[in-house]
């Protein structure tokens, strides 16, 4: 090979190696990597969570499955001072059980269950244009990954943004695996201080 194609070779090796490094650093590790619009408007950076025990669910105003938000909120009123929060992502993608604007969903939580904690603006939780914190949560490895089975699909999250359990949407907030595994984690100290 002569030396002008070998220096091409190596450079072109170089430039590969530096993407694959830039991506592999942006590439997310965890839930705090992500951003998400609030129901109010704002765009929030989830690593404003860093330290707090997280539960991410997908909800709708219209399912079966709508009055655990009451048991969503007794256990945000139950854990909050200690560390822990739900966070409401609604979206309408089964049998559009989540129809309302942002506004009447905001609307109907508190009307209906005196609802508190972080709601977000509606998304997409399947398909090619899922919003980038579901892509994300499907594409882990079993038994955290994979597709969504239907709204309230609750995903458990360590203080420093790792996600430990997934519990189906059958499995009510107040259900005692779900509340063990929360006040274990909440025992956990965290290793990183909290995002002002």
């Amino acid at each position: 090979m002569s030396r002008p194609c070998l220096l091409a070779s190596a450079l072109g090796l170089a430039v590969g190696l530096a993407a694959f490094g830039a991506a592999a650093e942006s590439d997310p590790s965890s839930v705090l990597d992500f951003e998400a619009k609030r129901l109010s408007g704002p765009v929030e950076p989830l690593a404003k969570y860093r330290g707090e025990v997280l539960l991410v669910v997908n909800t709708a105003s219209k399912c079966g499955f709508t009055p655990q938000y009451e048991g969503l909120q007794s256990l945000y009123e139950k854990y909050h001072a200690r560390g822990f929060t739900v966070l409401g992502f609604p979206s309408n993608d089964f049998r559009e059980q989540e129809p309302g604007s942002d506004a009447e969903i905001g609307e109907f939580c508190e009307a209906n269950y005196g609802v508190e904690f972080p709601m977000f603006s509606k998304i997409r939780v399947l398909g090619d244009d899922a919003h980038p914190l579901y892509a994300w949560l499907t594409s882990r490895p079993a038994p955290i990954g994979g597709a969504i089975e239907w709204n309230f699909q609750k995903f458990l999250v360590d203080r420093e943004g790792r996600v430990v359990e997934r519990f189906s949407p059958r499995t009510t907030p107040e259900a005692p695996e779900v509340v063990a595994a929360i006040e274990k984690l909440l025992a956990e100290p965290s290793t990183s201080p909290a995002t002002p």
